[in-house]
């Protein structure tokens, strides 16, 4: 370093899209990290329904709708799944704009904080949705286990 620039640390720039150089040193979300570990081993359907133009729904946007239930606030919601706090609002956005009825009824915070709740509609699209997984999970049970048995020696399914 110059006596002119004394101080000043070097910047560096990775390289555009590169995201998982940008991960590097970055702690992850432990409660992600365990859902990571405890994932189940055995193949298993991901089942997302996509309404063309209307939008989709999936097993992402069905755990956030669950965790807002039980935690009662969306940022709490987003931090367990390891997401941003504008990426929980910008989904629950998306949801209430899909359907007839809004799914999360949310409060501003303040003196007596805010909060976040499903509503009758988001309740009933959980469960909705979970059930048709099930379905679908038990329908395709015998063509998952052929596939799975095909799969290469000591290869296991990617998630």
């Amino acid at each position: 370093m110059t006596p002119g620039n004394a101080g000043l640390r070097p910047r560096f720039r990775l390289p555009a899209g590169n995201k998982d150089l940008m991960r590097i040193g970055k702690s992850r979300n432990p409660v992600a990290m365990d859902r990571d570990r405890n994932a189940p081993t055995s193949p298993r359907l991901r089942i997302r329904v996509v309404f063309g133009a209307a939008g989709m729904i999936g097993p992402g946007k069905a755990e956030l709708l669950e965790r807002i239930d039980r935690c009662g606030s969306i940022a709490a919601a987003g931090r367990e799944m390891g997401m941003s706090y504008k990426r929980a609002w910008q989904l629950i956005g998306t949801l209430n704009a899909m359907f007839a009825e809004p799914l999360v009824d949310s409060t501003r915070g303040g003196p007596g904080g805010g909060g976040a709740v499903l509503t009758e509609a988001g309740r009933e699209v959980v469960r909705l949705y979970r059930a048709m997984e099930t379905q679908a999970q038990s329908a395709a049970g015998p063509q998952i286990s052929a596939l799975h048995a095909r799969l290469r020696n000591g290869a296991s399914p990617e998630r």
